[in-house]
């Protein structure tokens, strides 16, 4: 199972330099989980960018991945995460989604670069 977070995918829709990591594990979409914080975090960067067309183009993408929403059990899992490792609340809620469902996350965030079960490539 793969996780990509939200820099990973604003990476891949704008065909920067590590497009090419995250490629396997968006088109691999049997195993891709996709945090709907995500598609929040996504579609408002993209929606600023390039416009609402171009976002909502990128969350249909998204949404063909298994959406996994925010439930009170995943925000405590979460909350504890973010006091553990002082994460930012959408970080923790990805990094928690990744846990419970024992897949790799796929980043270029530095916040996760020492983790275990993380893919971390360094903006470029």
């Amino acid at each position: 199972m793969n996780v990509v977070d939200s820099s990973a995918w604003l990476e891949f829709f704008a065909d920067g330099p590590n497009a090419g990591e995250f490629a396997p594990p968006l088109a691999d979409r049997a195993s891709l989980i996709v945090p709907t914080i995500t598609v929040y975090e996504v579609f408002k960067v993209v929606c600023r960018q390039h416009g609402e067309d171009a976002a909502l183009q990128a969350a249909a993408l998204m949404q063909q991945g298994r959406l996994v929403e925010l439930s009170p059990s995943l925000a405590m899992i979460a909350a504890r995460i973010s006091l553990e490792l002082t994460l930012p609340m959408a970080d923790s809620i990805i990094l928690a989604t990744t846990r419970l469902h024992d897949a790799i996350l796929w980043t270029q965030d530095e916040h996760f670069r020492t983790l275990p079960g993380v893919q971390y490539f360094p903006k470029q």
